[in-house]
């Protein structure tokens, strides 16, 4: 096989300014709903690139679990590579790649923390796996193998029964965006490109070159 003949030509769709939002938020709101329909297999999978203070960019696969004015949030282990990474530099920048509508939505912006309360209601509604899994996973340290994955959630799942509490080390991250990408694939790779930037406290829409 020789890779670099690999090819694929995007004629799905298009993406024009007089077709698109002027609201970013709108534009994904629209597009995510689009990727649901569609059942794409995990729509709402999205990679989170990090800075760490040697520079060195990250990236690793989370699931969003909310989206408003105010941001994008996902929930994950504060003591992480990512956390660590965020509590040193608060900025960062999501992707989602939808492959089967030949879509790509880029964010960029500055990075809070959620609330306690947010991060208390939704690590509440998750299924007891995964918030027994919250206590048991040290995420991101070298570990001897997986039996201390399932020790750790053996022994804290005798500790708490049914009820495990939050951990203080888990809760919710919200990207505050000050940019989106919205990528639509076309023929010819003369893709669809429209970026919009906060100016002035208003988004300022523009088509980049693909």
């Amino acid at each position: 096989m020789n890779i670099a003949d690999l090819r694929k030509s995007y004629e799905r769709a298009e993406l024009s300014e007089d077709a698109s939002h002027a609201d970013p938020l709108a534009q994904f709101d629209q597009w995510l709903h689009e990727a649901v329909k569609a059942e794409i297999p995990e729509p709402n999978a999205m990679t989170v690139a990090t800075v760490a203070s040697n520079l060195r960019p990250s990236t690793r696969v989370v699931l969003i679990k909310g989206y408003d004015a105010q941001g994008i949030v996902w929930y994950t282990n504060y003591e992480s590579r990512k956390g660590q990474e965020l509590a040193g530099n608060p900025y960062a920048a999501l992707q989602f790649h939808w492959v089967e509508l030949e879509r790509v939505v880029r964010v960029e912006g500055l990075i809070e923390k959620v609330s306690e309360a947010e991060s208390e209601a939704y690590f509440h509604s998750r299924p007891l796996d995964s918030r027994i899994g919250a206590w048991a996973s040290p995420q991101s340290q070298v570990i001897e193998g997986r039996s201390v994955l399932v020790a750790n959630a053996a022994r804290y799942g005798a500790k708490f029964l049914l009820n495990p509490p939050r951990p203080p080390h888990w809760g919710g991250y919200r990207l505050k965006p000050d940019g989106w990408e919205f990528w639509q694939g076309r023929k010819s790779r003369l893709h669809d490109r429209l970026r919009y930037r906060l100016e002035g406290g208003a988004w300022r829409r523009e088509r980049l070159a693909p």
